[in-house]
């Protein structure tokens, strides 16, 4: 898949980035994506994971903020790894009207209730907290179309896991992206839960 067959916003913005072709990888994983398929995007560090995950979730959302409630909800190690991904999409969403939100565990519960409750598309957060959020009902997953994992190694961690893999439980219907360098024992074990209907896509 080229970037042509992008939605006009993510063309524009690849345009200005000067980002003409897609990685090999991401050639090969952005039309599963954009098929709604639930998918393991296994690949090395270099090989586009994370550009492919923001613009397929771009892509599925059509680039468009819609009501309150978050559309996409994407999981990672820590704080740092949450604000970093999020200053990597804001990147990609200067063309369209899309919000984004990290949460992480520090700062409290009831402020991050509230920034999600005003609305928000895309929010990225670690297990724990969004485990908690849900707890308080602080977010809505009712509209979910997009849940995924970025670098899934982290899941190595018992309580991650045993966070990450509570969340879907409560999501009727949605897509499901894991991204990680290699499919390990813990990685391959999101198969008996919420990813049993999954392909997997390498980089080779």
């Amino acid at each position: 898949m080229s970037f042509k067959k992008l939605n006009t916003p993510l063309k524009e913005t690849l345009d200005h980035l000067r980002m003409e072709q897609p990685t090999p990888f991401q050639k090969k994983i952005l039309p599963r994506i954009k098929s709604g398929a639930n998918i393991f995007g296994i690949a090395p560090d270099g090989a586009g994971k994370t550009t492919a995950l923001i613009i397929g979730t771009i892509q599925q959302l059509k680039g468009e903020a819609f009501q309150d409630a978050p559309r996409a909800l994407i999981f990672v190690k820590d704080k740092e790894a949450a604000l970093e991904l999020e200053e990597k999409f804001k990147v990609f969403l200067k063309n369209t009207s899309l919000r984004i939100f990290s949460a992480f565990d520090e700062p409290n519960i009831e402020d991050q209730k509230i920034e999600i409750y005003y609305g928000v598309d895309i929010v990225i957060s670690t297990p724990k907290k969004l485990k908690k959020l849900f707890k308080i009902s602080g977010i809505n997953l009712n509209e979910l179309k997009v849940l995924a994992v970025e670098d899934a190694d982290f899941l190595v961690k018992t309580s991650d896991y045993n966070d990450l893999i509570q969340i879907p439980e409560h999501v009727t219907k949605c897509q499901y992206l894991v991204f990680a360098t290699s499919m390990d024992a813990k990685v391959g074990r999101l198969q008996d839960s919420f990813m049993s209907h999954s392909e997997v896509v390498t980089s080779k």
